[in-house]
């Protein structure tokens, strides 16, 4: 099973785009890509655009490769609406009309609506599928952290090589997982590799410091029950401080980023906004200056007139 995340935070955007390949059958994961609009009052700088535009162009690249496109749920940075990404394949998606609410629910029903001339769209809500020695199969919805959240709920997809004994589980946004649901669900599909957000100890003020240990409990939980390897990124992420926040998950041996699964250096480039526009502004040299300003003024005006999205509150 090769296994190749294509976006994420570790990465320069914020995504969980993966692919997946199996015996030959290829599986897009969450097709989406944005940027938040703000951070520390800011928009994005020039990296993060590039970052986003590379990124766009694996999912491009990879969705055509894939026969299975799969959407967790409706969150701007999970999916895309364009059709040609899902165009001639099985589209697995979060279904509309079940435990979805308010801007989701209207743009999982658009997706929906757009997909069924071009695609064959199946609800993926506790679905599941065999194909030679390959299996897929989809959780009920689980909740986007705590329970009860206004985030609503997502689905998590299990990647099965009978073969060779690998079961690849996408968790995506379970945020910890936060929640105790989810955490019996993870170690029941008893993963050998785990993807997931991670606890978004970034808005631990609103949250409070007991969630945010909560969801490093769980998984260590999750990890001491199922010796599994973890890709832990998305919403850690975007704490600059993710690192010291999640150092129990690190020192286990077991846990990397997307960009460490990758044999990368990480690029969280959000949490480092602040410093990177402070870098970008800083007049070098007088010959130097006018540069300066012309190159961080005009991704001021694109950051505004292209209305980068995605974020806690999608």
């Amino acid at each position: 099973m090769n296994v190749v995340p294509l976006g994420a935070e570790s990465l320069g955007v914020r995504s969980m785009a993966t692919y997946v390949e199996v015996a030959g059958t290829g599986i897009l994961i969450d097709p989406g890509a944005t940027l938040a609009p703000a951070r520390a009052g800011l928009p994005p700088v020039e990296e993060e655009w590039e970052a986003l535009r590379r990124t766009n162009d694996r999912i491009s690249a990879y969705a055509q490769r894939a026969a299975f496109v799969f959407v967790s749920h409706y969150h701007e940075d999970h999916f895309r609406s364009d059709p040609a990404t899902y165009a001639g394949r099985i589209a697995l998606v979060k279904d509309p009309r079940r435990m979805v609410q308010g801007l989701q629910a209207r743009r999982g029903a658009e997706l929906w609506k757009a997909l069924e001339p071009v695609a064959r769209v199946q609800p993926a809500d506790a679905w599941s599928h065999r194909e030679g020695r390959m299996a897929l199969e989809a959780s009920p919805p689980l909740a986007h952290g705590v329970e009860g959240t206004t985030m609503g709920y997502v689905l998590a997809l299990t990647v099965i090589d009978e073969a060779e004994r690998e079961r690849f589980v996408f968790a995506s946004d379970v945020q910890g997982p936060l929640s105790p649901v989810p955490t019996a669900y993870l170690i029941r599909q008893r993963p050998t590799l785990l993807y997931l957000s991670g606890p978004p100890s970034y808005i631990e003020r609103e949250l409070g410091a007991a969630a945010i240990e909560r969801g490093v409990e769980n998984l260590l939980r999750v990890i001491d029950a199922t010796g599994c390897r973890v890709i832990l990124d998305h919403h850690a992420l975007r704490d600059g401080r993710y690192l010291a926040r999640c150092a129990r998950l690190w020192e286990t041996g077991r846990v990397v980023t997307a960009a460490g699964h990758l044999g990368l250096e990480d690029a969280a480039l959000e949490s480092r906004r602040a410093m990177l526009w402070a870098r970008a502004r800083k007049p070098a040299a007088r010959a130097g200056a006018i540069m300066t300003r012309t190159r961080a003024e005009p991704f001021r005006a694109r950051a505004i007139s292209k209305r980068a999205k995605g974020g806690h509150r999608e």
